[in-house]
């Protein structure tokens, strides 16, 4: 009988490793890759959420016309979490264990990230690439961690001094939202002042969805501040612009690249002349300079009926890179071998002037580097070179 088990023990060992080499990797098949987002599509960054859908859909379908990746089709599902945190988490129960994707690609906003995030985690699931530049988005190491964009912290402590030192400005202040992303551009802000020796003259808060803005604007001006720091994003930024000016008030407004998008000057009108905007890759006009830009605008165009934004262009770029790191993973397709490809990857500045981007397996932030644009005339134009935040 010892025998017998001995040998049954020895079988069950050898099978072991082909047992496991025949578990299937959740959201993939011999002929489809299935990925999820969740994004805002009914609440106050549902225009943000709308073209990031649409910049993945348009990546997504030039790939499958030409036959997909590795012999596999790619199948985007999104969600829409109204820029809740709680629903994002709904969102990804569903996306993660009913629809079982294979990775979180372009989620927008910083709180709904940071809700859903465990729920990914728990069933192996990467978030790649969040539309968000928040530090938790790679910070602390995590293996299935991607982020590309220059943090909001970095952003802010890089541009802020040399934005004060130009103008010879002398009494900063913020107005932030009452988050984990507002205070993300609070620690940025205090911490770019430190370098010139100086100190926020002012904070002021308000709660994400407010729409009145003449207290806060009220308490900056008698503060007398002639710097106001943004901690805010499409709607806050318009009505506390717009409050200032209405009061004659008119100090020099800068913003994280949360404001860097068209909708502020459509919506808001020449009243945001002047405002200035943190950012990595620039907005697509359609009457862009560069060629391949202008081309990439105008077929956008033509497949939407609607002018591209930055916002389309990051639900783009970020799945081009997912593509090439599927790619260099091979036909064999799982998380380890997704990660072991995007762990060596070095990604040139793309036609959007994005930086250069590369992964190790200790470094899970593509780029550090941010530039600086000013809406000039209702519309953006880049005033600074990229700049890497010396730490």
């Amino acid at each position: 009988m010892k025998l017998k088990h001995i040998v049954l023990a020895l079988l069950a060992l050898a099978a072991a490793p082909f047992a496991q080499a025949e578990t299937p990797t959740q959201g993939v098949t011999k002929t489809e890759i299935t990925i999820g987002s969740i994004v805002d599509m009914s609440g106050p960054l549902a225009g943000y959420g709308k073209q990031i859908r649409m910049g993945m859909l348009l990546r997504l379908d030039e790939l499958n016309e030409q036959g997909g990746v590795n012999g596999r089709k790619i199948k985007l599902l999104v969600e829409d979490d109204g820029y809740d945190p709680k629903k994002a988490v709904l969102a990804a129960q569903k996306l993660v264990n009913q629809d079982k994707v294979f990775a979180m690609v372009a989620h927008l906003g910083t709180a709904p990230n940071m809700a859903s995030m465990p729920i990914q985690f728990e069933k192996n699931v990467v978030n790649f690439f969040p539309v968000t530049a928040a530090r938790e988005m790679y910070e602390p190491l995590h293996r299935l961690k991607y982020s590309f964009a220059a943090p909001y912290y970095d952003q802010i402590r890089s541009a802020l001094p040399r934005l004060m030192k130009e103008k010879a400005l002398k009494k900063p202040c913020i107005l932030y939202q009452d988050d984990d992303f507002g205070l993300e551009v609070l620690r940025g802000t205090e911490s770019g002042l430190k370098t010139i020796g100086l100190e926020l003259a002012e904070k002021t808060t308000y709660k994400r969805g407010a729409t009145d803005f003449s207290s806060q604007v009220a308490r900056l001006k008698a503060a007398d501040c002639d710097m106001v720091v943004l901690g805010t994003i499409i709607r806050e930024t318009i009505g506390s612009i717009g409050e200032a000016r209405k009061t004659g008030y008119n100090p020099t407004f800068l913003g994280s690249s949360a404001v860097y998008t068209d909708l502020i000057h459509k919506l808001g009108g020449k009243a945001m002349d002047g405002l200035y905007a943190t950012h990595t890759v620039q907005h697509p006009y359609l009457d862009e300079a560069s060629q391949p830009i202008r081309f990439w605008a105008n077929k956008y165009k033509t497949k939407f009926n609607e002018d591209p934004t930055v916002f389309s262009v990051y639900g783009y770029d970020a799945v081009d890179t997912f593509i090439k790191g599927v790619q260099s993973a091979g036909p064999n397709l799982t998380v380890d071998s997704f990660i072991a490809a995007m762990d060596k990857m070095n990604i040139p500045g793309d036609m959007f002037g994005g930086p250069d981007l590369s992964f190790t397996a200790s470094k899970r932030l593509g780029s550090q580097a941010s530039r600086m644009s000013q809406l000039q005339d209702s519309r953006w134009k880049v005033v600074s070179k990229y700049v890497t935040p010396t730490n």
